[in-house]
């Protein structure tokens, strides 16, 4: 389905997820406005979709690991006359290893990207669409969410932060045209592992899903008004299976997970 007069606006969409978020999008024909720190790859994959899909695509570069690049972000796109009907907070990153042996303004850095510019950004947004009566915003979260994360303690635990933040806000919104959406997948084909890494190859790879199968589901659960959307069978199983093992066994499973 065409929706030529909705505009999306995706955070974190050179590359992974976020670009495969992008791409489906404008696959059904909406207009795009993108947003990442490398503003040359952008402008790239802007010219690449606007071709393909006849779509307007719009490129911001923007650093959300500074506190006051969401503001700047949201003054920009409204200055520059484009209307937000979607927000996709995608941007985010992880980091493997101890709490105590990462460094912390890394640490800090993703708390910034990973919560509290999402959180920022929807506060800025959501209310027009509110006050219009629809549109909506689709969080990017993760399995990882729904677990304790050791050796990735403050990824994990932004990440259920998300959850728990989406929830309630789609409690919120219930009933006023808009719609509040979190995307939790799984290990996805991106990027993601070696930065979490820093580069460092694991022993042993594990199985992931394709990043455009993970933006299909979560789009297609966003326009089906689903809260939660979780994809895969086997992810779907993990986080229904954490529920009813005792959370020392859960964390001893992950803490070895999230091993090199």
């Amino acid at each position: 389905m065409k929706n030529a007069s909705e505009t999306v606006l995706v955070t974190g969409a050179s590359s992974g997820i976020g670009l495969e978020l992008a791409r489906t999008f404008a696959e059904a024909g909406c207009r795009l406005v993108l947003v990442s720190r490398r503003k040359e790859v952008l402008q790239a994959i802007a010219s690449d979709l606007g071709k393909k899909h006849g779509v307007e695509v719009a490129v911001f570069d923007c650093d959300l690991s500074r506190p006051n690049d969401s503001l700047s972000l949201f003054k920009q796109v409204k200055d520059s006359g484009w209307r937000v009907d979607v927000l996709v907070n995608n941007a985010g990153f992880g980091l493997m290893g101890e709490f105590t042996q990462l460094a912390l303004d890394r640490q800090m850095e993703m708390v910034q990207v990973n919560v509290a510019s999402l959180v920022h950004l929807t506060h800025l947004f959501l209310p027009a669409m509110l006050e219009r009566r629809q549109g909506g915003v689709i969080n990017v979260g993760s399995v990882a969410g729904f677990l304790p994360g050791p050796n990735m303690a403050v990824y994990y635990a932004t990440k259920a932060f998300v959850l728990s933040f989406t929830e309630a806000l789609a409690a919120e919104t219930a009933g006023s045209g808009v719609r509040v959406s979190v995307l939790c997948p799984g290990p996805t084909e991106s990027n993601f592992g070696q930065v979490a890494r820093g580069g460092r190859p694991r022993k042993r790879e594990r199985k992931k899903m394709g990043g455009q199968e993970v933006a299909q589901a979560g789009v297609m659960a966003y326009r089906k008004g689903r809260v939660i959307a979780v994809p895969g069978w086997s992810n779907q199983w993990l986080v229904q299976s954490t529920r009813f093992l005792p959370r020392w066994l859960v964390r001893a499973v992950v803490s070895r997970y999230n091993r090199f």
